[in-house]
């Protein structure tokens, strides 16, 4: 489902652009938002979430298709832990699907959806 966020980027904390093929390594806490936005057009973010606390319960693709019932995520998704936790939501989305089954893509990423 396509959804715009309602955030302004000019009043975001912080605002880093990562570099295709980098990583970026942050902890986001509960009642922050995290925007990625493919800059460059024609790009994709592999992206890993891990509980800040516990860093052995993370964002399980298997837990998050079985409790939404679908395979692809977009506005409105719930990405799910290992645990069965709510780890984050998926609050605008301006592609419209991202596919959990895929897997990475090459090496050379760029993101492209806003949570």
């Amino acid at each position: 489902m396509i959804l715009a966020s309602q955030l302004q980027a000019e009043d975001a904390v912080i605002r880093d652009i990562v570099d295709a093929g980098d990583y970026y390594l942050k902890v986001i806490k509960k009642g922050q938002t995290v925007r990625i936005l493919d800059i460059e057009g024609n790009q994709a973010a592999d992206t890993l979430f891990y509980n800040a606390n516990d860093i052995s319960e993370r964002y399980s693709a298997i837990d998050t298709i079985r409790e939404q019932g679908n395979v692809y995520l977009t506005a409105g998704s719930v990405l799910m832990t290992n645990d069965c936790n709510p780890l984050l939501k998926i609050v605008a989305d301006t592609c419209g699907r991202h596919d959990t089954l895929g897997g990475p893509v090459r090496p050379k990423v760029i993101p492209c959806v806003t949570l």
